[in-house]
């Protein structure tokens, strides 16, 4: 068994951290997201569904062009190759976990993509 404390894979003390399974052993992966208000990830989707665990916070979620507001104690599931994006629009810092069910993640984000390729 590994135990990883999870400010130790974090960008920055108290930011969102990152785990990768692969490198742990693990066939899964996740985000421990915490988000400032107004904060939060950008338009992109992956090839495998997603699932978010919302903890605290009040969070705007717009997926494949629909808007929805998710909070506390909510589950979403994000389906493969939709493209979605979340911001926190609380007063405080959010916190939710993002589940990849992958060892390594995989994600397309649509401002890499070439005008002619955004669909």
């Amino acid at each position: 068994m590994e135990i990883i404390d999870i400010e130790s894979i974090a960008a920055t003390v108290g930011g969102s951290a990152r785990f990768e399974g692969d490198g742990h052993g693990s066939s899964v992966s996740f985000f421990v997201v915490r988000n400032q208000p107004g904060a939060g990830a950008d338009k992109h989707r992956h090839p495998y569904d997603e699932t978010f665990v919302i903890l605290d916070g009040d969070i705007e979620t717009i997926i494949d062009g629909e808007l929805t507001m998710l909070g506390p104690g909510t589950i979403a599931v994000v389906p493969a190759r939709a493209w979605h994006e979340f911001k926190n629009r609380s007063d405080h810092v959010s916190l939710m976990v993002n589940i990849h069910p992958v060892p390594r993640m995989i994600q397309e984000n649509w401002a890499d993509l070439p005008a002619d390729r955004r669909s």
